[in-house]
């Protein structure tokens, strides 16, 4: 086989040594079936020793001299970085409440202190920090060398002020504005922790202390609605259930109330000092940032001395910078400082750069050459001769206005300007700015990665099927519902005398066929009212009496559910709905309410919470009138298909359920005697003692009791789309951005999702990818879809994409963006960040990720732009964004209008401020030629001054309000979104433009002046600067596509200064020639040739090519 004609199969043969596939996996007749051209493997370069190892493994003679070096110091580098990690490495402890004898690894143990601390700098690094952050930039740095050398007599051009001016009044706002965010933050963290606190002494005394001298092992206790201060174990609350509330939106951006729950044996003391009697001990793990787990184990010593052991989970836990929103809590502190898992989380976010400034940023840089080369052919046409360096040096001094400093003052304060239209703007109320440094990168996006659930979704479940096998119960079945439950739970007031107590369980019925319909529903309707972790909450109740003595229809206006998750209150909403309600519930009962107000009491035995990993949840309860004991489980239908008995629908039914865009929760049920639940809590509470893998065991054990469940039922909840989603997406297709979604959710329903809303149009052909999970199935199923990839829209599951990505990364991507969109199901948090990495650097799109979830943080701050949706989820998505959006319609406005806008308006600012350093560069130029290549400054003093600020600062930084069609017709017309994606508004076609244009004004206002004026050097002077001044207003007019009031004021009001000057600027300019008639029209005629001929080539470009903008106008 020819390997020239297959170069994928052959660099993976030359490269298998350093590439991720291993080499011992057989190709299977791969060789026979070429996928696509792609380059040389890269080798990929991680942190571990293996890696260095394998680098350092390839032949010297194809390594070069650099990099040889540059592999000796990485590996130096990182075998250091590994020892300092080593060094530091945290461990568990073991902590004794209320004493200061705590251990690390078995060693007494200083613990950080519990101060917080959000400055970027101290007292002695303020300045340095500040002045190393800014001369870090290309421009800065070189204007700094630049003032330097005026302090060297050879160098000096001109007065110091000239260049140290400018300088120095960028770097005082840039210290000034910096200064105050310290303070802010000063003050910020000031105000946290001299926060008081009450702490509990061993002896039982109340001290009150700042939060910044609490410790590990100090007792400390919180009052609603106030901050806690250090992580904490719950130790005890005034609420006689053990349980409290906490908000953790500060913590994780979850709306939802958290439960957490108290140690039972210091719940059950008396009185807090009773606490300290037990002798109590804790052993917690080291700490991390996972905020969703918790290990650990809390001992007591009873009378007899014997140590009692209790089970600690993340139930048990009370997180810094969450807040008590119930009762009081007592805790005990583990983690202070930047042990806490709120400081642990908190990870500077990179610093995101946009393209337009990355452009910038390499036409200085050809700027600077430019200078060089310009002052290298001046010295060299003087002749070599004496210290000739010293003159092209003078030179180079003379030229560098050619690299304006104004140029990130104006572009800086455009952004904020930009901020402020977006901030302000009625059509998207409520959006927020948090990242002011890339509004410009909204006008360049190609790919829109965007979550479903909450996103495209409102997040807001409503119940629309219940399906029990034989029957399917919709939202207009509601009543058939309500009568089985009548039935089986009737009025205790018309019971007769025989009947003394009514049972709990449904009554029989005569009819077979309706005692199976009616168990069903029942049955069903009772499991989805016992298994879940909702808590129905009570308004202006303060007591137990309270409650049962209150209407039960007051109580029905009064009571809110609390949850984690939409979906089980959108489950008990729907209970409550047909007669089955949630009336109490704390950590060890459950009261639900008959449709004709009798109480039937439950015990809660164990309750196995919903995790990522198990996608299920289950509940123990026990009946408390027959003592039957019951384990109810309901999860994802992935799930639950391998826990209940054969059954021949519930497949089918979950499929049919997901293509009309549901989302599915399979119920089961398992009856426990006596001996086989003691048996199980036996094995369970000794799992929940491991100290080592305790979630790997805990879950082990409950799987025994996951065998042969009974199904109940399945249910089928509804997420409605946002507003206007369907019109959204259609604009931003027509701006030609391609949209890809990423969910969790199943195929089926992420499919029909992906069709209402229009993301897939009804017509257009779907290619579902088959599932994959060896380089075989994979290569095959790429080579299939190779053939419909540019006109079919791709459906991929999670697990499919990571075989597609472990052996053809390159050529999925690849592959993947032919397509007009794609959908990802069932992917996970870091397969979406994952996606927009790939996007970024294989496809070098600019991609903009957006959600509403704490699952979507990784891809938004991965994207070029993230947009955070506040929604149900919380804030966390919204906080860790660049752009804050209260609804997804409001993307449309944001990239269409602001991103378009922000973008042409800061390249139209960019190019125009080099194009006024560069004139004024071509006059020098011309005058050093002409005056025997002199290195002298045609302008002094304040002129140099004044010409980049007072003279042209305002009309020039008009141009941010510039805009070439309305919103309106900007939304009207997606399409004209297009063009931008290409970056032609700046490019080096556009930038060289502008350079001939300066060189042809620069030349035109310097030979023309040359040629017009007298002997007295002092009229030169005076009519090109005049000559410059009016030109540069004049091409600011002739920029401007739309005129706004600030812009005319700004044009009369720069001309006014500039005559102004003239009279007092004796100086400078030579008054009784300034009022002659000579002066006048000379600078009228050098002003004419130096615009006119550009006034009528753009009235010609308008006439006979308009741009498409100008079209929609007319």
């Amino acid at each position: 086989m020819d390997a020239t004609k297959f170069p994928l199969l052959d660099s993976r043969k030359r490269c298998a040594k350093y590439s991720r596939i291993p080499s011992n996996v057989s190709s299977n007749g791969l060789d026979e079936i070429p996928l696509m051209s792609m380059g040389p493997t890269e080798i990929e370069m991680t942190t571990g020793d293996e890696d260095l190892e394998t680098y350092s493994s390839i032949p010297l003679h194809r390594k070069s001299f650099f990099s040889r070096c540059c592999s000796a110091s990485m590996g130096l580098f990182l075998k250091c970085c590994a020892c300092c990690k080593r060094g530091k490495e945290l461990g568990p402890r073991t902590v004794h409440v209320g004493l200061q004898a705590n251990t690390l690894d078995g060693k007494e143990h200083k613990f950080p202190a519990n101060k917080i601390c959000n400055q970027k700098y101290n007292i002695i690094t303020f300045v340095p920090g500040v002045l190393y952050n800014q001369f870090k930039f290309f421009l800065n740095l070189y204007f700094l060398v630049m003032a330097c050398s005026q302090f060297i007599p050879e160098l000096k051009i001109g007065y110091l002020y000239t260049y140290w001016g400018p300088l120095a009044f960028v770097l005082s706002v840039t210290l000034l504005r910096e200064g105050m965010d310290e303070l802010r933050r000063h003050f910020r963290d000031r105000e946290i922790n001299l926060s008081m606190y009450k702490k509990i002494n061993t002896d039982g005394s109340i001290a009150t202390v700042p939060a910044s001298s609490i410790q590990v092992s100090d007792v400390i206790m919180i009052e609603k609605d106030q901050r806690i201060p250090a992580d904490l174990i719950f130790l005890r609350t005034s609420e006689k259930n053990g349980t409290c509330f906490i908000r953790t939106d500060q913590l994780d951006g979850e709306t939802d109330w958290k439960l957490r729950l108290a140690v039972p044996s210091t719940q059950k003391v008396e009185s807090t000092a009773d606490i300290f009697e037990l002798k109590p001990y804790l052993y917690a793990e080291k700490p991390h940032i996972n905020i969703n787990s918790f290990t650990g184990t809390f001992t007591t010593i009873d009378d007899s001395g014997d140590n009692i052991d209790e089970p600690l989970g993340i139930e048990n836990t009370l997180w810094s910078d969450t807040v008590v929103a119930s009762g009081t809590a007592i805790g005990v502190v583990i983690y202070t400082g930047k042990h806490t898992r709120s400081v642990m989380n908190a990870s500077n976010p990179k610093t995101k750069v946009g393209l337009l400034d990355e452009e910038i940023n390499k036409l200085t840089k050809i700027l600077f050459a430019a200078v060089v080369v310009l002052s290298l052919a001046l010295v060299a046409v003087k002749g070599f001769q004496g210290p000739w360096y010293r003159y092209m040096f003078r030179f180079i001094i003379l030229f560098s206005y050619i690299i304006p400093i104004s140029l990130r003052v104006n572009l800086d304060m455009g952004k904020a300007v930009y901020s402020w239209f977006i901030e302000r703007d009625k059509r998207i109320p409520g959006t927020i700015v948090r990242t002011s440094t890339i509004p410009e990168e909204l006008g360049r996006i190609n790919y829109l990665l965007t979550d479903k659930t909450g996103t495209l979704t409102r997040n807001e479940m409503i119940f629309k099927r219940l399906h029990v096998g034989t029957v399917s119960y919709g939202v207009e079945s509601i009543p058939d519902v309500e009568n089985y439950l009548r039935q089986s739970y009737p009025d205790p007031s018309i019971i007769t005398e025989d009947q003394t107590l009514i049972s709990t369980t449904p009554r029989k019925q005569k009819s077979k066929i309706k005692k199976s319909d009616q168990y069903r529903v029942v049955e069903a309707v009772k499991a989805l009212a016992l298994c879940h972790n909702v808590t129905p909450v009570y308004e202006e109740t303060e007591s137990d009496a309270e409650l049962n003595n209150i209407n039960h229809e007051t109580l029905d206006q009064t009571r809110t559910y609390q949850a984690a998750s939409p979906d089980e209150i959108a489950l008990v909403k729907w209970t409550e709905l047909v007669g089955m309600t949630l009336f109490r519930r704390d950590l060890t009962s459950i009261e639900l309410r008959t449709p004709y107000g009798t109480l039937i009491h439950y015990t809660v035995l164990q309750v196995f919470p919903f995790t990522s990993e198990s996608k299920r949840m289950g509940i123990i309860v026990r009946d408390t009138s027959t003592n039957e004991i019951t384990f109810y489980m309901k999860g994802a239908d992935v799930v639950m298909t391998n826990v209940v008995r054969y059954n021949d629908w519930l497949d089918e039914e979950c499929g049919n359920m997901a293509r009309e865009g549901l989302r599915t929760l399979v119920v089961a049920k398992k009856i426990l005697s006596e001996e086989i639940y003691r048996d199980f809590e036996a094995r369970y509470n000794q799992a929940k003692l491991s100290v080592t893998d305790r979630s790997m065991h805990v879950s082990s054990v409950v799987e025994t009791l996951e065998r042969d469940m009974e199904l109940l039922c399945v249910t089928g909840v509804e997420d409605q789309l946002q507003t206007d989603v369907r019109p959204t997406l259609e604009n931003l297709k027509n701006a030609g951005i391609r949209i890809w979604m990423l969910t969790g959710d199943k195929l089926e329903t992420a499919t029909c999702i992906a069709k209402s809303s229009r993301l897939v149009s009804r017509v257009q052909e779907i290619y579902i990818f088959k599932q994959v999970t060896t380089r075989n199935e994979a290569h095959l199923e790429l080579n299939s879809f190779r053939r419909r990839a540019s006109d079919a829209a791709l459906i991929i599951r999670g697990e499919s994409l990571a075989s597609c990505l472990e052996f053809y990364e390159h050529e999925f991507i690849e592959l993947a963006c032919q397509c007009p969109a794609v959908v990802v199901c069932r992917c996970s948090p870091t397969q979406k960040a994952e996606i927009v990495r790939l996007l970024r650097e294989h496809a070098n799109k600019r991609t903009c990720a957006i959600g509403d979830g704490g699952n979507d943080v990784s891809m938004i701050q991965t994207a070029h732009c993230g947009i955070g949706i506040v929604g149900k989820e919380g804030r966390q998505a919204s906080l860790a964004a660049d752009f804050s959006v209260t609804q997804f319609k409001h993307v449309g406005p944001l990239l269409v209008v602001h991103g378009r806008n922000s973008y042409k308006r800061s390249a139209s600012l960019s190019q125009f401020i080099i194009h006024r350093g560069l004139i004024i560069s071509v006059m020098q130029a011309v005058f050093s030629s002409v005056f025997y290549f002199s290195s002298v400054s045609i302008y002094q003093g304040i002129l140099m001054v004044g010409y980049t600020t007072i003279y042209t600062m305002f009309p020039v930084f008009s141009l941010v309000l510039d805009q070439d069609v309305s919103a309106e017709t900007a939304l009207l017309y997606p399409e004209l979104y297009k063009a931008l994606t290409k970056g032609r508004s700046l490019s080096l076609k556009t930038f060289l433009i502008w350079v001939i244009i300066s060189i042809y004004q620069g030349g035109v206002i310097m030979y023309g002046s040359l040629l017009l004026f007298d002997e007295d050097f002092l009229h030169v002077v005076a009519i090109t600067f005049t000559s410059l001044i009016l030109t540069e207003l004049l091409m600011v007019a002739l920029t401007i596509r739309t005129w706004h009031w600030v812009m005319v004021i700004s044009e009369i009001g720069s001309l006014t200064i500039y005559i102004i000057s003239l009279i007092i600027l004796k100086d400078y300019f030579d008054p009784e020639f300034l009022t002659t008639t000579a002066f006048l029209w000379k600078v009228a005629v050098i002003t004419a040739v130096s615009c006119v001929p550009l006034f009528l080539l753009k009235y010609i470009r308008k006439k006979f090519s308009p741009p498409s903008y100008s079209k929609l106008n007319d």
